[in-house]
């Protein structure tokens, strides 16, 4: 055991989940900590205090920060918490502190867990210690999941309903009352009609008494795999779960498909909707669904304009379409 006075900073956190549960407050955690230092006759410098934080590797803790900038700074030399989890609850954290801590000859001191890093033992101990807490905290991250899932394929979808559902049970059900304005939506995106031009007419016809439909609600509800009875959980994670057939749809998959691949369709050709004379305005002979815009650019560096359907694989040139208008005006 090193004999040199104990400097100490007490490192008191709270995490908005601990707020609830007796002795975690600050002011708990703070008496025991003084009562402790007391009793080992250490040295208070000072109280560091994260509160609402959670330990959790990526959350900056301002005060731990500046706990270990007196550290470096050798104003202390001895961190006192009340657990290990108060600390770190990360063993890639902890490995890197062990270090920073070996650099500047500091240490951690810990009263409930009895355990200390002034030695081997005490290390070993710590080490032994965050592991158990590592895996407590992913058995239960496990356990929340699967839990996710089976609520999720009974239909408790974990957002707000959107347009066209309701909760009933805390289950997503059809909202028979506003479907009808989602089904519209995705029709008329299909026959032709922009984010824009459809949010114009539903706040002209005041939908819902809204004025205040915006582009980006209707691109919204034409994304929303919910429609089609499907869901996406964490969408804009790394690793997004699908789940198929959890709800009732209230559009076909097919439907749904379709208005993907017109909204790729739009994208592609949105730099070029100047140029495109009769982009949404031409549809197949044979489907009646709207053509879709090409073009391609000679070596002369002129381009030539086609009108497409993709399903069934028909194709005019822009300069054949001129020509028939040219000719019906003419006659």
């Amino acid at each position: 055991m090193n004999e040199e006075k104990k400097k100490c900073g007490l490192y008191l956190r709270v995490s908005t989940e601990d707020q609830a549960r007796e002795g975690f407050s600050l002011p708990e955690q703070k008496e025991r900590l003084e009562t402790f230092c007391k009793f080992k006759g250490y040295e208070i410098i000072d109280y560091y205090e994260d509160a609402g934080i959670s330990a959790k590797t990526g959350n900056y803790r301002p005060e731990f920060e500046r706990l270990k900038s007196d550290i470096k700074a050798k104003k202390i030399n001895t961190i006192v918490a009340l657990k290990l989890d108060r600390i770190t609850r990360s063993i890639f954290d902890w490995e890197k502190l062990i270090t920073f801590l070996d650099e500047n000859n500091a240490y951690i001191d810990c009263a409930n867990d009895e355990i200390n890093t002034t030695n081997a033992n005490g290390k070993m101990i710590s080490r032994l210690l965050m592991s158990v807490s590592q895996n407590e905290i992913e058995r239960t991250s496990e356990r929340t999941k699967i839990g996710l899932a089976g609520a999720i394929k009974n239909g408790h979808i974990p957002h707000v309903a959107p347009l066209g559902y309701k909760r009933e049970d805390k289950k997503l059900v059809v909202d028979y009352s506003t479907k009808d304005i989602v089904i519209r939506i995705f029709d008329l995106y299909y026959n032709g009609y922009s984010y824009q031009k459809i949010s114009n007419l539903l706040n002209e016809e005041k939908v819902l008494e809204k004025d205040n439909w915006r582009d980006s609600t209707i691109m919204g509800i034409l994304e929303n795999e919910i429609y089609k009875g499907d869901f996406v959980h964490g969408k804009k994670t790394k690793h997004p779960i699908y789940y198929e057939d959890v709800v009732e749809p209230i559009i076909s998959k097919e439907m749904w498909a379709d208005c993907q691949v017109q909204k790729k369709k739009n994208s592609r050709s949105y730099q070029r909707t100047l140029t495109y004379l009769y982009l949404q305005k031409l549809k197949c002979p044979k489907c009646n669904r709207i053509l879709g815009g090409k073009a391609t650019t000679k070596k002369n560096g002129n381009a030539y304009f086609y009108y497409y359907c993709n399903d069934c694989k028909i194709e005019f040139k822009e300069k054949v379409i001129n020509d028939y208008f040219n000719h019906s005006l003419v006659n």
